[in-house]
């Protein structure tokens, strides 16, 4: 895969495994609009691009070229994945259908929020939320409108975050916004190893286990976490099945299984699962 520099943004050529669609749409990331086949707008932090996919070949236009390659890790081969895939024929099938995937570079603060909002959420739902307070609290860039910083959402009373549709997660944006702009060090988080980044990151108001995971793959790639949620738990116990009950078991086993490939591993399992699920196979 190629990836050179524009005067609008990036092209990358030969993208055999990086389908635009199948990244955002994995469950990894809420705030994008799909705009017709391969045409996305996508948005993080106060960035954004738009995107263009025409088989193999991917134009992303955007003010912050260098933002987006890191974004959507451009200058990581993922293809040799297939190999440890193919020793397991259902892992093989997996990867086969959502190969494309790639694990989003993205911004922590965002993604701390945004986990909690999908707690126990529907993406649509997510999606609502997660706009409405870009829209209320966020920096005007012109056209669109970026994602709090957390002094932004740490001024609003949990009032606020009940009006914008969070629910009983209201409390914890609140509590946790305080936390991150009150000095919680969401810089050390990168250097710390998985297991200490994840326990800090547990100390957290409405970060759980789940969440957390999401937040050390998505938010800090840290690919020895596996976030386990109802279709990993089928894939478990349909494919894996050792005895476990817990989730936190169960992703502890997989992370066994997989190392340091085990997050974008889950990634191919979940977006497969969901879509069979979904078309009824």
């Amino acid at each position: 895969m190629k990836t050179e520099y524009t005067k609008d943004g990036l092209l990358v050529s030969g993208a055999l495994n990086f389908d635009v669609g199948q990244t955002l749409e994995c469950g990894q990331i809420f705030r994008f609009e799909k705009r017709g086949e391969g045409l996305y707008t996508v948005y993080s932090a106060d960035k954004k691009a738009e995107t263009e996919q025409k088989g193999d070949t991917v134009r992303i236009t955007t003010d912050s070229p260098e933002y987006f390659r890191k974004f959507f890790d451009l200058d990581r081969d993922y293809s040799y994945l297939e190999k440890k895939c193919r020793a397991y024929d259902f892992l093989g099938e997996a990867y086969d259908f959502g190969k494309g995937i790639r694990i989003l570079n993205q911004n922590l603060t965002e993604m701390i929020f945004s986990f909690i909002i999908s707690a126990n959420n529907n993406i649509k739902r997510i999606q609502l939320i997660i706009g409405r307070i870009c829209d209320a609290i966020g920096k005007d860039m012109g056209g669109y409108k970026a994602f709090p910083t957390a002094e932004a959402m740490a001024a609003q009373s949990p009032l606020f975050f009940k009006e914008m549709g969070a629910g009983y997660r209201a409390e914890y944006l609140a509590d946790t916004a305080k936390a991150l702009a009150g000095g919680f060090g969401l810089g050390r988080l990168s250097s710390m190893d998985t297991a200490a980044a994840r326990k800090k990151l547990l100390s957290l108001k409405g970060v759980g286990p789940k969440v957390a995971d999401c937040i050390l793959l998505f938010g800090l790639r840290k690919c020895d976490s596996f976030p386990v949620d109802t279709w990993i738990e089928k894939v478990y116990h349909e494919y894996f099945e050792t005895g476990l009950k817990t989730r936190e078991e169960i992703a502890a086993y997989l992370v066994g299984l997989f190392g340091d490939d085990a997050g974008m591993i889950q990634q191919y399992l979940f977006y497969f699962q969901r879509e069979k699920s979904r078309a009824g196979a």
